[in-house]
């Protein structure tokens, strides 16, 4: 009898599951196509680093100033409403780069992007929750990592999707200067993909809005008071891993998403598929992190190891020849793939190394916190910023020409990041309080 509902519970939760694993795929398609955007936007607009920056910064914001709303939304509204709300604003975000195209007007741009970021917040809000307690307990670890897998690997599919709706007609541009009808036939082109995309955001709303996704039930009261968000501060593992995560999430957006607009600085003319080679190589991080976490290597071990990664590769990144193809000629060339510059493949390598930075720092920055969970949760979450910030100062390092050599440079804003992940990978997960003299007088306290 047991053996029967355990197969009628796994049958029940097939089509929730598959529900929750093509919104997680959007998730990720939203995300990583700014890694194309964002180079593509850069040509039509002329902007500057730091402008082109602006275009991850306004997308990763809205995780600041819309996770609490978006957390009481749902909460009123409910999961699956909660879903269909945030698709539904995807829907509007996608409409709104039609006027930005149309006027190109930079500012349009930002705001669609703004708006896009809100609707993808409070469909994660929505969607996670699922992912744990749609199924069995015991096996809300393997779902996690399969919706993980997902996520990535609609980063490698995005920006195939916009090379070869968009950027495909337009390769031949790449290095010249371009024509007030040059701009807008690229400007235009963005029209009807987006409207694609608005439409089918706003009938999969509706899919999920009347789907047989079943309503999940909050048992526990999870508001939390000041006394809560205190009690959580003085735990020194999850305040610094709330640091670590935010760092971690610049790293990962700079190494994803400015990878396009480096390209682009170096004449490449398939610029905007590069974040498919860093996202090909987190979905591999991903997979083996997966087989051997923690059977052959500790949460600790795979953590601090992705640190030192992270950091050679950005160092060599930052002293080879940018005319070198070696690596792509040992990597790719056998495959029958262009040989691209090494520089470009060791910022795609760094995918790699940050692929098990999140999963690991999540464990180690909750540990101990009892009834606090929650509340560490959330501002784990809002470490997400980072990938606001992240972009920014790299093109304030890069300078404001946006020569190859700047951007290249402006790669070493990512080593601080990775020592302080190393940092906590080694110390900073283990400390149990601030102050040092407290843990001092207890000791002679007890002698």
């Amino acid at each position: 009898m047991t053996e029967q509902k355990s197969t009628q519970a796994s049958h029940s939760a097939v089509v929730p599951m598959t529900i929750v694993a093509i919104l997680f795929f959007i998730l990720g398609f939203a995300t990583w196509l700014n890694g194309s955007l964002m180079p593509y936007l850069q040509q039509i607009l002329r902007l500057t680093p730091f402008q082109a920056s602006l275009i991850l910064f306004s997308f990763y914001i809205a995780v600041t100033f819309t996770g609490i709303p978006s957390a009481i939304i749902v909460k009123k509204v409910g999961y699956k409403n909660g879903m269909a709300l945030g698709m539904g604003t995807m829907m509007l975000a996608g409409l709104l780069f039609i006027p930005a195209a149309k006027t190109q007007m930079f500012a349009m741009f930002l705001f669609a992007q703004l708006v896009m970021g809100t609707g993808q917040t409070l469909l994660q809000t929505a969607v996670n929750p699922y992912v744990v307690r749609i199924g069995p307990e015991e096996s809300a670890a393997v779902r996690v990592s399969i919706m993980g897998i997902l996520n990535k690997g609609a980063g490698i599919f995005a920006p195939m999707v916009f090379t070869a709706l968009i950027v495909s007609n337009f390769t031949g541009l790449v290095g010249q200067e371009l024509t007030q009808e040059n701009i807008n036939d690229m400007a235009n082109s963005l029209v009807l993909p987006y409207l694609g995309m608005a439409l089918f955001m706003g009938c999969l709303a509706l899919a999920v809005k009347f789907s047989p996704l079943p309503e999940l039930v909050d048992t526990e009261d999870h508001e939390s008071g000041k006394g809560d968000v205190k009690a959580v501060l003085a735990h020194p593992s999850l305040v610094l891993g709330v640091v670590a995560i935010f760092l971690y999430v610049a790293v990962e957006v700079i190494a994803g998403d400015t990878i396009g607009a480096y390209a682009l600085s170096l004449g490449i003319g398939n610029y905007s598929v590069m974040t498919s080679y860093t996202m090909a190589c987190m979905v591999i991080g991903y997979i083996l992190g997966i087989i051997l976490i923690p059977r052959v290597i500790s949460q600790q071990t795979a953590l601090s190891s992705s640190a030192v990664l992270g950091f050679v590769l950005v160092l060599a990144l930052t002293m080879v020849d940018r005319e070198s193809t070696v690596i792509a000629s040992a990597i790719l060339v056998p495959f029958g793939a262009g040989a691209i510059p090494d520089t470009v493949m060791l910022l795609a390598l760094c995918g790699f190394a940050n692929a098990v930075v999140w999963p690991a720092v999540w464990p180690l920055a909750l540990s101990g916190l009892g009834r606090l969970t929650s509340v560490g949760s959330g501002l784990l979450v809002m470490g997400i910023a980072g990938g606001a910030f992240g972009p920014v100062l790299y093109s304030l390092a890069s300078g404001s020409s946006g020569a190859a050599e700047g951007q290249q440079q402006g790669y070493l804003v990512m080593l601080p990041c990775y020592l302080y992940i190393l940092f906590y990978a080694l110390k900073g997960h283990k400390m149990a309080c601030w102050k040092k003299s407290e843990t001092s007088s207890a000791v002679s306290g007890n002698s």
